[in-house]
């Protein structure tokens, strides 16, 4: 059908009011799995120190009635370290967009420093978990102190001379991580991808905890999520016909050492799934999340984010990685 002439319409019409709402929708996600499952702490210098220890193993203990008593060798600690690390966003803004009338916030520098801000979380969750990292130690001028990631906290044996660190299940040409008697190092090795298994990741619960850890927190990217929803183990999926649902995910996994919940991390390296003994682990902070104003130097308002931190693995023994997966 066509419009009678001279119909007057949208389009001849001038003064229309844009329909703009005042609602701005993110989809981007600001979960921080690990940042929120690792505990606070304090560092007090640009190089962050702690000491790991471990019992001696079981033995039989039995004296002759009698007996003089003799002194057994003493183990001294491990006086481990990583670097703090800078990061930092910031915001400018005109004064002219300042002032402006705007949809969806009053003002553009309390909407961008809030952007920002939760940027800034993410980036410490993906510098966390989403790399394998070195520690590395600030120079005078250009260059930048860098923390050494979960990743660089394990080593491809159990127990590397004594050194407690992380149970690794992987293969040969793995990574080779771990302490290194000066810092945290992760070296990339090139391994083919394997898929993630039940029982690998069986084998390394049980290392963490004969190690004398609970690692109830396994964390993985996205796909791995997936794959270990599709571990069997001992039960049957459940059809809860009542309300028409077919539950195919594991939330919870129940191995032989205890409760284990299973956290996808959007920021995760998805070829590591790590099985964490949460109070083992902190994030320490020498400046914690602050906002400062920089100079004024024209028509514009300026303001830096920032926070300077280092992860801490208090006893690494204690966690352990299922490494070297495929990740699709």
């Amino acid at each position: 059908m066509a419009q009678p002439s001279n119909t007057f319409e949208t389009f001849d019409a001038v003064g229309l009011r844009e329909d703009l709402s005042d609602i701005i929708y993110a989809i981007d996600s600001t979960e921080t799995p690990f940042l929120s499952m690792a505990g606070r702490s304090t560092a007090s210098g640009i190089k962050s120190e702690w000491q790991l220890d471990q019992l001696a193993a079981a033995a039989p203990n039995a004296l002759v009635e009698g007996d003089n008593a003799t002194a057994l060798s003493a183990t001294a600690t491990k006086r481990v370290s990583n670097h703090c690390q800078i990061s930092g966003k910031t915001v400018s803004v005109t004064g002219t967009i300042e002032s402006a009338d705007k949809a969806g916030r009053d003002s553009e520098l309390s909407y961008q420093l809030a952007k920002r801000s939760k940027e800034l979380k993410r980036d410490l969750e993906h510098s966390c978990v989403g790399m394998n990292n070195t520690a590395v130690a600030r120079t005078n001028d250009t260059g930048a102190g860098e923390s050494a990631s979960v990743s660089a906290f394990f080593d491809s044996t159990l127990a590397n001379g004594g050194a407690l660190l992380g149970t690794h299940e992987n293969r040969s040409g793995s990574t080779s991580t771990g302490w290194n008697g000066t810092v945290f190092t992760a070296t990339a090795g090139t391994p083919a991808a394997r898929p993630l298994l039940e029982s690998d990741l069986k084998s390394v619960i049980q290392g963490a905890w004969a190690n004398g850890g609970n690692p109830s927190v396994i964390m993985c990217g996205p796909f791995n999520k997936t794959v270990i929803s599709s571990f069997t183990g001992n039960s049957t999926r459940t059809d809860v016909g009542e309300d028409q649902r077919l539950v195919s995910s594991i939330s919870i996994w129940v191995s032989d050492f205890g409760e284990h919940k299973i956290v996808p991390n959007r920021f995760q390296r998805e070829s590591d799934v790590f099985a964490f003994t949460p109070d083992l682990w902190s994030v320490a902070y020498l400046r914690d999340f602050r906002q400062h104003a920089l100079s004024k130097t024209g028509d514009s308002e300026q303001r830096q984010l920032l926070c300077e931190w280092t992860l801490c693995g208090k006893n690494q023994s204690g966690n352990g990685v299922v490494s070297d997966l495929t990740t699709s």
